[in-house]
């Protein structure tokens, strides 16, 4: 039997039709009783056990009889060293964790070490693993960045970039995602292994910036400012606002690369991934369909 975690979140909604169609086992959905969990009918191999990390008990339980964990759900809140005792505890023998390569970013950033320590504890525990390390996942209007871009490249003529607009990032697609994660699971060469997953290009953030507003047949003027006054200010903005829109350390992420190779995922497990172009193509159309833009 597969347990898997974060099924009704972004990159769940995606993984889970494709695992279902994978695989003949099985497959137990732990979510919290507030989930949404509507889409989960649709599948007859589909089992729910409700709880949540806070009360680890309840994740415990949901492993009975569990050979396989596929934790989607993020390693970001600091449950990774429960998660994976409870792995411990109860006999699991394979696990797929998806992290992030936002763990190897240069900033002293609030998340950082405890992602890192959640990979160590997967690393020393003994269970055979595989860690999937995402770099930013777009692809529907649900994603949490390319999204608002669209947006607002749809609707402004000009366009604050902050920095040079150099630094380079690699999109995955959601859907390239979810089929890397049952690919992996499928695989008997990923055991005990870590690969970062990231799209086919390699781009800078203006021609992130141009592709999409060439895209939506926009002229959008760039206007490029200095990176330290907008951090001041942000930084500021940040200790008078509690749901701040935009974050200093949003900011700090543009001035980084965010560029990984995956070349060991293509040898392993066949990762395969489209163009940027191409992704947000689909991801254009479907907000047009839906009357977002």
């Amino acid at each position: 039997m597969i347990l898997v975690t974060g099924a009704t979140g972004f990159l769940g909604t995606h993984t889970i039709p494709k695992l279902a169609e994978e695989s003949n086992e099985t497959i137990r959905c732990f979510v919290r009783e507030t989930s949404d969990i509507r889409y989960l009918k649709d599948y007859s191999n589909i089992e729910l056990v409700y709880g949540s990390f806070d009360n680890i008990e309840t994740f415990e339980n949901a492993l009975e009889g569990v050979d396989t964990l596929i934790n989607i759900a993020s390693l970001g809140f600091g449950h990774g060293p429960s998660i994976v005792q409870a792995c411990v505890n109860k006999g699991v023998k394979r696990a797929i964790f998806i992290s992030t390569t936002a763990m190897f970013t240069q900033l002293n950033a609030s998340t950082k070490v405890i992602r890192q320590e959640a990979e160590k504890t997967i690393k020393e525990s003994g269970i055979n693993y595989t860690i999937l390390r995402p770099t930013m996942i777009y692809g529907t209007e649900k994603d949490r960045n390319m999204s608002r871009l669209v947006k607002f490249l749809d609707r402004a003529p000009v366009f604050p970039v902050f920095g040079t607009g150099e630094y380079l990032q690699q999109p995955i697609h959601v859907e390239d995602l979810a089929d890397a994660i049952v690919k992996a699971y499928k695989s008997n060469n990923t055991s005990y292994k870590a690969y970062n997953l990231s799209g086919k290009d390699e781009l800078s953030y203006n021609e992130v910036i141009n592709t999409i507003s060439n895209l939506l047949n926009k002229k959008v003027k760039r206007i490029h400012l200095p990176v330290k006054p907008i951090l001041i200010g942000l930084n500021g903005y940040e200790k008078v606002s509690k749901k701040p829109i935009l974050k200093a350390e949003q900011v700090l992420r543009l001035n980084e690369h965010k560029n990984f190779k995956h070349l060991d995922a293509v040898i392993d497990f066949s990762f395969e991934t489209r163009t940027f172009k191409k992704g947000i193509e689909l991801e254009i159309e479907s907000m047009k369909k839906k009357g977002i833009i």
